[in-house]
């Protein structure tokens, strides 16, 4: 057997994703690239994969990766020899409900922000399409000419051929067994062959997990969680039918269904409502090419509409009826990236049924950042770092994994909740707050009231594109934000704790704010990656002289504490997360000082406690500290406390504020509010490739520190100006709704789209966030435009502003 003995990075599974990662790795110039795949190439799930190669995903920079996957599979077959069997067919979407054509438009529009070509077409357009097609029920349409299909088991032994051509070593029937580690490097893997007779190690560099349904299990070896779960999936083939030809893939997410014309034939493939999660024992050890039993009572109901659909089904007889495991993800999306727990061991598993459109996108991007160290782009969607450690738990895929099939062909509702795996984490508050209407929604396991139900009213979700049940309720506690009091949960912020004698100096080279600070001082902080990118978006709290606080959003606690670690370098410095250690309590609103004061001896005046300070405190007759800070724009309070005092804290807050009017507020009454003040949103407003200056928060970096990450590049902006500019929008019509990724319009013409968007209720209007390039032009010139949002396909008119246009001079707050 002639494997190396030492190789740079070792590639397990040979699926479409392994054979894209070696392909580029490769292409980068890469020399001692090997991959092992345990059975045969694509022997797992790619061999079996329908094939469907679409650009539209749900974000840019997925799109960009869909995107560069066509124009790879366009160009493979005369790189390697090898027919891809990819086509530009066209995809037709029809909806059969007035919420999904709502879903299909406001899609249609963030595809053309994208610079994907789509049409909304009629049902005439459909049929002549499409002549196959019954069109009873049919409400809307929309089409991309220039999605695709292709052969998903040559697609990735093109990939295999082209990195072989580049001195990739690829090797088949040799099974990874091991991992050899020292702290938090892998140094090596051990292997055997597939009959036994030979095993041996290879040092490397770094490891790619590219396991598919095994990459939870390859994980395991490491010791690094892998979220996901295989599920079957199941779709039929059609006899051969006569005269067909070519036809756009067909999607009714309506009926579960979709439907691909190949040879000939029709292949109906289905993501059914509840799914069937598979071998939560452990696959299979001699698992190649195989199928799952036929289920036909499970599919047999996505059928019966089918042949209502595509009457002539119920004609062509069924020539293979196939089941097949795909890997399914937590959130629906793919896991690529740097594993947080060890320094040198990537990841690209679990792509939720579609693999082979993203695949080609998903190497290159992993290949690149594996080369320089750098994500090319934002890829918070799918970096793994975005997973929580508990994700991994078995029982928990088990659970979450007969949702999430469903949940690609479902309504994709604003504030849609998960139903499946549900009440993990909930704050020490939990029960006081659903004790009084409160409606929870779930974010990285968290239960976090959203909002709070009236009596009689239903406390649960029921959703809409236009304003849902919850609409005027966020709306009272937001006014009661602005004008009076309000009280919110935020225990699932992340909380990581800082201390050691160069606390002060790890963060000054760490983030971008000024730490040597007087104690109790609060900074507003941006981690900023080489390029001026904003990597986390936090408060820093001096709590003592070697002892800080690190406040973060609660979707990236665990990213932010993993760029903390690989950051700390030899910085005398430990760093702990305290996130379940402290409760949180907003306390927020004109009012918010008096019903501090009723509760606690202490003095919260702009002299003793001003903005931005923290001070410890007697509250009932417990202990908590107080932070003011706000991301609401009203004066308020964060109040922590120790999670024993939590509930007599509550309490003592609670019974105090109803002589005030105090109103229990949710999560949607935050991002309303922060809306209307401007207050960027990590993840969708700024990401770490959007530049801090261009942000518009470049004030809260101190350009005149030493040397801290993303210095350079920092100053270098300053000097020019911004690229871009965050600009505030708000519609002047108070009708439409806004959601994010809708385009917009600079005299006309489409510069960007909403990063963020949500209903400004003080300010009367739908409002949003996003970019307009700016490379040159003074900020008057940005604001002498006018401006409209493409609210699916209609134009609105919309104020701008670069000030906030809620209290911009921040009066309230500082109050």
């Amino acid at each position: 057997m002639s494997l190396p003995t030492k190789a740079r990075v070792v590639i397990v599974g040979g699926g479409v994703i392994g054979c894209s990662v070696a392909y580029h790795l490769a292409k980068l110039g890469w020399k001692d690239v090997v991959l092992l795949e345990r059975k045969q190439l694509t022997s797992g799930t790619t061999w079996h994969a329908a094939g469907l190669i679409a650009q539209l995903r749900a974000t840019k920079n997925m799109t960009k990766l869909a995107k560069y996957s066509q124009e790879l599979y366009g160009t493979l077959e005369e790189e390697t020899g090898v027919a891809t069997g990819f086509k530009r067919c066209g995809s037709i979407t029809v909806a059969l409900t007035d919420e999904r054509c709502e879903e299909i438009y406001r899609q249609a529009a963030m595809a053309r922000s994208f610079g994907v070509e789509v049409e909304e077409i009629s049902n005439e357009r459909v049929q002549e399409l499409y002549p196959h097609i019954n069109l009873e029920g049919v409400k809307g349409a929309v089409y991309l000419p220039k999605d695709g299909q292709g052969d998903p088991a040559n697609i990735a032994l093109a990939l295999a051929k082209g990195a072989r051509q580049n001195g990739a070593l690829i090797k088949e029937r040799i099974k990874v067994t091991a991992f050899t580690k020292e702290g938090r490097d892998v140094t090596g893997v051990d292997w055997v062959s597939d009959d036994g007779s030979e095993s041996g190690h290879i040092e490397c560099d770094m490891v790619v997990n590219c396991g598919g349904m095994w990459g939870h299990e390859v994980g395991k070896k490491a010791g690094v969680s892998v979220p996901l779960q295989a599920c079957e999936h199941f779709y039929i083939v059609t006899e051969n039918i006569e005269n067909m030809s070519q036809l756009p893939v067909l999607r009714v997410p309506d009926e579960y269904a979709y439907y691909k014309e190949d040879a000939g034939k029709i292949l109906l493939g289905a993501f059914e409502p509840v799914a069937k999660p598979w071998a939560n024992d452990g696959i299979p050890s001699d698992f190649e090419f195989d199928q799952l039993p036929e289920d036909f009572d499970h599919f047999e109901p996505i059928l019966e509409m089918a042949v209502e659909r595509v009457p002539l089904l119920a004609e062509a007889g069924i020539h293979t009826f196939f089941n097949g495991p795909e890997s399914f993800t937590p959130d629906d999306a793919y896991h690529l990236g740097l594993a947080p727990e060890l320094n040198n061991f990537w990841v690209a598993a679990g792509f939720n049924s579609i693999g082979i459109q993203s695949a080609g996108g998903a190497g290159m991007a992993l290949a690149q950042w594996m080369d320089t160290g750098e994500k090319p782009f934002d890829l918070g969607d799918v970096d793994i770092n975005r997973m929580q450690p508990f994700q991994g738990n078995k029982q928990y895929l088990f659970e979450r994994s007969k949702e999430t099939l469903g949940l690609l062909y479902k309504d994709h509702f604003p504030f849609k909740q998960k139903e499946t795996a549900r009440g993990i984490r909930r704050s020490p508050f939990h029960y006081h707050l659903q004790e009084r209407g409160a409606v929870f929604g779930e974010f990285s396991g968290w239960e976090r009231a959203n909002w709070f139900a009236r009596e009689n009213q239903e406390a649960e979700y029921q959703y809409t594109w236009k304003r849902q049940n919850f609409f005027d309720n966020v709306r009272e506690e937001h006014m009661a934000i602005r004008q009076n009091v309000g009280m919110y949960d935020m225990s699932s912020f992340g909380k990581l704790r800082v201390e050691g004698p160069d606390a002060t100096k790890y963060l000054n080279y760490l983030a971008g704010g000024q730490y040597d600070v007087d104690h109790g001082r609060i900074v507003y902080s941006q981690f900023l990656n080489k390029n001026g990118g904003i990597e986390a978006d936090v408060t820093i709290t001096r709590l003592s002289t070697n002892t800080y606080l690190v406040v973060t959003p609660a979707a990236s606690r665990y990213n932010d504490q993993v760029w903390m670690e690989r950051n700390k370098g030899n910085f005398n410095v430990s760093i702990t997360d305290i996130t379940a250690a402290e409760a949180t309590l907003a306390v927020m609103g004109p009012r918010s000082r008096a019903l501090l004061e009723a509760v606690s001896p202490n003095t919260f005046t702009n002299d003793v406690n001003p903005f931005g300070t923290a001070q410890e405190i007697e509250i009932g007759m417990g202990l908590a500290r107080v932070h003011r800070v706000t991301y609401v724009g009203e004066l308020g309070w964060e109040v922590y406390v120790s999670s024993d005092m939590a509930g007599h804290v509550f309490e003592t807050l609670y019974e105090a504020g109803q002589d005030m009017g105090l109103k229990l507020c949710g999560m949607h009454m935050m991002d309303t509010c922060r809306i209307e003040k401007g207050y960027r949103h990590f993840g969708h407003d700024i990401t770490c490739e959007d530049h801090v200056v261009d942000a518009g928060i470049g004030f809260a970096v101190k350009g005149d520190k030493d040397d801290f990450i993303g210095r350079d590049a920092f100053l270098r902006r300053k000097e020019t100006g911004p690229q871009n500019r965050m600009l505030q929008f708000k519609l002047t019509d108070p009708e439409p709704l806004l959601y994010h990724n809708e385009p917009i319009l600079r005299d006309g013409e489409l510069v960007g789209y909403l990063t963020s968007g949500a209903y400004g209720h003080h300010l009367g209007g739908a409002m949003g966030l996003g970019y307009v390039p700016c490379a040159g032009e003074k900020a008057a010139d940005v604001l002498a435009s006018s401006y409209e949002i493409d609210v699916m396909g209609v134009r609105v008119k919309a104020e701008a502003s670069l000030k906030p246009m809620y209290d911009p001079k921040s009066e309230r707050v500082k109050a």
